[in-house]
Parts: C-alpha cells; structure tokens; sequence
C-alpha cells in the first residue's frame, strides 16, 4: 500500500511539473491531459487507500528524515486513517472534476497551460496537508496552499483588482499564520517532539501546565496552545474576523473558485481542528472561543449573501456563512459532524460553483444576476444541478447536505459549551438566511422575466462584479456580445452532473458510520463525561430514513421552507417588496452593502496605522535623529571644532611661540606640586 501513498500527492505534482515547466513544448491538450491523468491516477490511489484503512489496515511513519535538533525529529511522514482517507478523497475527486470543467471554461485563455499546472500544485499542496502525521508537514502543507492560492486568486495579473485580492489573501492569512506558528512553537517548547502522536501521549500530563503571558496571570498551555493553532484555522478557513480575503478571492477564474471554497484551504483549518481534537478536548476555554467565532461567521456572513448581485459573491457568502456551521461544530465537539459536513459541502458547494461558471458563460460573461431571469429554458441541464445544489445547501431533507446540516444544529442543541445558546440561535437563523439568499439567486437568474439583452449587454451594469470587472481575461467588460444565452458545452455540464450525484446520495449513505459507527474510532477523541453533544445525537438517531421523515416536523425544516417561500414572494410574485424594504432599511443596507466597515476599518486602523507608523518612523527616526543628528548633527560639530580651531591657526611665529610658553607655564604648574608629594 505505501506505493498508493506515494501516489496520491506525487502523481498530481508530477503533472504539475510537466505542465508548468513544459508547457509551451507539450502544448495545451497535452499539458491537461497529464495534469488530469496525474489527478485520476491520485483519485484511483486515494479509493483504493480507502478500502484498505476501511478493511482495518492503518499507517503512521516517517518517509524522510529531514534533521534531528536536540532529539527533535524534522521530518516527511503520513498518518493514514479514516480522517486522512476521506479527505483524500474529497480533494482528489473535486480536483477530478475541476480539472476536467477547466478545458471548457479556460479553452480561450492565455495562460492555459499555467493554470493546470497551478491547480494540480494546489491539489499536491492539501493533499501533503492532509495525509501530514507530524507538525512540520502540516506547516509545509499550510504554506503551500496559501501560496498557489495567492498565484490563483491573481492569476489575470493584468487586474489591478486581482491583484489586490491575491494581496489581500496572501497578507490576511499570514495575520492568521502568525498565531498558527506560535501555537507550533508551544507544541515544540513544551511537548517535545512534533510528530502527532508523541504530542497527544504526552497532553494528559501537561492539563495542569500553565503559563505567564502577561503579569503574573497563570494561562492554560493548552488553552493558549488551542487557541494559537485556531487562529491559523481562523485565516485559511475564513472565520471573522480573517474572512475579509475570501469574497475577493472571486477575483479568480470560477474553477480555482470552486476550489478553492469546497475541498481545499478553506477546509484545511476544520481538517486541522478535527485532528488536533486530543488537545481541543482539554480545553473548555478553546471550544467556546472556537464555537463563538464560528456562530458569528455563520449568522453575520449569511446575511451579506443577502445583498449580494454578482453570482460568485452570492456563493462565497454562501461559503463563509457554512465554514462558520463546521466551526460551531468542532466547538461542540461535534468533530466527525464538522467533518462530516465538510464533505458533504464539498460536492454541493464545487457544484453550485462550477454552475455558476456554467451561467457565467452562457450570459457572455454577465456575472450580474440582476442582468439574468429565465434561464431554465436556454440551460436546461445547468438549471437543474443548480437546483439539486441549491436544495443540498439549505437543507432539504434526503439531501445530503441536510443530514450533516441537521446534525450540526442538534448537536450545538445538546451542547454545554459556554456560547452553546448563542450559536443555537445563529445557525437556526442562520438556515432561513441561507435558503432566502440560495433562492433569491436561484429565482433571479432561472425564473421570471428575462431581464438580458441579445446583443450581451445587461440592464444594470454590463455584467460588472463589484471591481468592474467580468470573469474572463479578454473581456473586462464583463461581455463578449452577440446572441441568446446557451448551454455550456459537455466538458462543462458532464462535471456538474457527476458532482450532483454525491449532492444528493452521499449524506444518506454516510451518516450512520462516520457519526456513529467506528469509522473514526481512536482518531477523533471526545471527553463523553463533559461534552455529550455526539452522545445526544446518537440516542436520538435511528437511521437516515427516520432522521428524514422526522424532520418534516421540526422548526428546522419549516424555517428553511419559510426562506424559500419569502425569496419566491419577492422575487417572482412581488418585485417591488425588496426595494420597499431597502428604502424602509437604508441604515442596515448600507451596513450591508459595506461589509459592516470590516474592509473600511482594516484599511484605516491597520493599513492606515502602519504608514502613518511608517511616516512618523521616517521623520522622527530617519530625518530627525539619524539624517538630523547623528549624520548631519556630527557633520555641523566637526564643522564647529574645526572653525573654532581655525581662529587661532594665525600663520604668526610668536603667536605660536606664545602658545607654546604658556603651554610649558600650565605643565610646570601641574606636574611640580604632583613630584613635591
């Protein structure tokens, strides 16, 4: 099997490599196709470790030993288990997917053959994250994907506003990183080794350890340990207030998007979180910061997707508002709930995406969905896989995103955690808010009149997203012109039909072992005597049939249903209710349409702070005691010394020889009353 295990990151890295250095000589069909073979070969790779961790059969060991430093071993190792094994899984047959989608959606791009060879690295990247078993890989893994992000995000470099977005990403998540290293060195400083095991053998016997951050105030290690590593989860998994970088992440082409936002980076800090669980468990402290900053994320979030025009941004609040659900969850101790839901997102949310993108296309590039309306005639097949994904996201039952939805909600009900009240109250609004603005989208852009013009211009805006700019290199305009809206072609539609499949099945065939069966048995740790929420979601579980018919009866399904039926009535029955409602509501409008300041106050106090630093550190520091004193000060001085000097410099003999007496007066003064003693 260690041969499969080298496949599965080494196989996409191969195709990376072959696409990115010899691209121009392989030429476009060739760089893609040993990209998308190296990302099959992963996926095959990855099922079969599956069936093998699933048979009983585990991994844990060192590949390469990197350095040892004072017994500390540095090094490349795998940790094969079920929580390894299904996220091998998921990145590799999204990946799959969004490899394949890419061949339609970039056909016309100049850099054809560097994106491929950009999205295999990032495949490469989480998956060396994933299947890490020490901290060091992890880091590694962390970086990675951080940096082919930032080289994704700005990969039309010719935008001033991809750039700015790849900017933004890249200097957020090293805000949240800075925390995440601080947490790795306590592991170091106080555990000893970074290898996983060694690190959680050794927890129990430092419970008790503390710390002296500030004063004489005694903090938990492991609460501080905890909440480092959280606020590195807190930047790549764009938890408030580190969620600012991932709406302008859409700057991007819609597949990176898609990747991006379901089965890679952004899912690496609920990953981290759900492995480090031995250490979460021992900390009260950490599990409610953790699930208060992921009841913010979920309910604040889902109320800016309300808001929303572009299509991408509706699905990228979409994101942030259910990153936020999987968080809460870790913070119940919910972790194989999180997990659990972050599969199931993966494929609903790469699908609502890649739909997007589908849309994107058929409108020319209009990415304005206020521009769009009856689309279900002209996109038949993009129009029902949004469907599915759409029902998937909020909800519905027998969906697969409702089983691990609805386990999400109870599980925060069963919750002792302080802030457990307040994030119940979140994600239950949170489920009318995410099916209003998952509707008020889905209405918009395949129901009602049809508000677009033949000739590709739109009514409000041109297809501008918020910068101005559509998703496509050629076309700043947000259009290419001319004609009705199409279907994608089947290099675009097969994905997203393949990606409903799991959309709709998956949740109902997993729920049982990954919740409560043995399927991550001895990986996710659960301290059952002060944290009962999986022990309260077991009684009340008897099977996906019964989970499914009950929730017909609860305030869950009715507040789900409630949001669609209020996107139906303002969107399609009564159009004028939603600008009455603006007019009424300016003040919370604007506050919307701002991002509640987040980005204004990021620009002021942190960007803002530094130069105004930096310019008084430049006229204080530089001009005035380097330039002023210490180089010119020393300059004037000398320049004093030496004119003072230059007065009695007279040229006159006697003058000297003057000098020169009443030098001898002063030593014959001095010297004689010291040799009479």
């Amino acid at each position: 099997m260690k041969t499969s295990y080298l496949l599965v990151p080494f196989a996409p890295l191969v195709g990376a490599l072959l696409a990115g250095l010899f691209g121009r000589v392989l030429g476009r069909t060739l760089s893609h196709v040993v990209t998308i073979l190296g990302v099959l070969v992963s996926l095959l790779a990855s099922i079969t470790v599956l069936r093998d961790v699933l048979a009983g059969n585990t991994f844990n060991g060192p590949l390469y030993t990197w350095a040892v430093v004072d017994g500390i071993k540095f090094e490349v190792g795998f940790l094969i288990d079920g929580l390894t094994a299904t996220m091998m899984c998921v990145v590799t047959s999204v990946s799959l997917m969004v490899h394949i989608y890419t061949i339609g959606y970039m056909k016309d791009d100049d850099g054809y053959q560097r994106f491929f060879a950009y999205i295999s690295l990032f495949t490469f990247s989480m998956l060396m994250l994933v299947m890490s078993n020490n901290f060091l890989q992890l880091f590694f893994g962390w970086e990675a994907v951080g940096l082919v992000s930032y080289l994704l995000i700005g990969f039309w470099y010719t935008r001033p506003t991809a750039i700015y977005a790849n900017l933004k990403a890249f200097l957020v998540n090293r805000v949240g990183d800075f925390g995440f290293v601080l947490g790795i060195g306590l592991v170091v400083a106080y555990f000893g080794s970074l290898d996983y095991a060694e690190v959680f053998k050794a927890a129990p016997a430092l419970a008790d350890k503390t710390l002296n951050l500030m004063g004489a105030a005694e903090w938990s290690l492991l609460t501080v340990t905890c909440i480092c590593l959280f606020i590195g989860a807190m930047g790549k998994s764009a938890q408030f207030p580190l969620h600012v970088w991932l709406p302008d992440s859409m700057e991007g082409p819609t597949p990176i998007s898609a990747l991006i936002h379901a089965a890679t980076m952004v899912t690496a800090g609920i990953f981290m979180v759900a492995r480090m669980s031995p250490l979460f468990e021992m900390s009260d402290t950490a599990l409610s910061f953790v699930m208060v900053i992921g009841a913010i994320t979920a309910l604040f979030m889902g109320f800016l997707g309300i808001v929303q025009n572009d299509i991408k941004r509706v699905v990228a609040y979409s994101t942030l508002s259910q990153l936020g659900y999987m968080t809460v969850a870790l913070g119940a101790s919910a972790y194989s709930v999180a997990i659990f839901h972050l599969m199931t997102h993966a494929f609903f949310k790469a699908l609502l995406f890649l739909a997007a993108g589908s849309v994107i296309i058929g409108m020319h590039h209009d990415q304005d969905i206020r521009n769009m309306g009856g689309l279900r005639k002209y996109m038949p097949i993009t129009w029902i896989t949004s469907l599915l994904g759409s029902l998937a996201l909020i909800g519905t039952p027998f969906f697969s995103g409702f089983y691990s939805k609805d386990s999400i909600i109870e599980a925060v009900k069963f919750s002792t955690i302080p802030g457990s009240g307040f994030a119940y109250f979140a994600v239950m609004v949170g489920v009318f808010v995410t099916a209003f603005y998952s509707f008020r989208m889905y209405f918009l852009v395949f129901h009602g009149k049809e508000r677009f013009a033949t000739d590709g211009h739109g009514g409000h805006g041109h297809g501008h997203d918020a910068h101005g700019h559509g998703d496509h290199k050629h076309d700043d305009h947000g259009h290419h012109g001319g004609g009705l809206p199409h279907e994608s072609p089947a290099v675009i539609t097969v994905p997203l039909m393949l990606l409903a499949i799991p959309s709709v099945l998956i949740g109902l065939y997993t729920i049982g072992p990954m919740l409560f069966g043995d399927f991550f048995k001895g990986i996710i740790h659960v301290d059952a005597t002060r944290h009962g929420a999986m022990a309260g979601l077991a009684e009340h579980f008897h099977g996906w049939a019964a989970m499914g018919v009950h929730a017909l009866l609860t305030p869950v399904f009715w507040l789900a249903l409630g949001g669609v039926a209020a996107a139906y009535y303002c969107y399609l029955v009564n159009p004028a209710v939603p600008a009455a409602i603006s007019r009424r509501l300016a003040p919370i409008q604007t506050l919307l349409d701002n991002k509640y300041y987040l980005d204004r106050f990021n620009e002021v106090f942190f960007a803002g702070g530094a130069r105004s630093l930096g310019a008084g550190l430049w006229k204080v520091g530089d001009q005035t005691l380097i330039d002023g004193i210490a180089v010119n000060g020393s300059a004037r001085l000398v320049g004093w010394l030496a004119g003072a000097l230059r007065l009695i410099q007279s040229g006159y003999i006697y003058h000297y020889a003057i000098a020169m007496i009443v030098g001898v007066a002063v030593l014959v003064w001095w010297f004689v009353p010291l040799a009479a003693r």
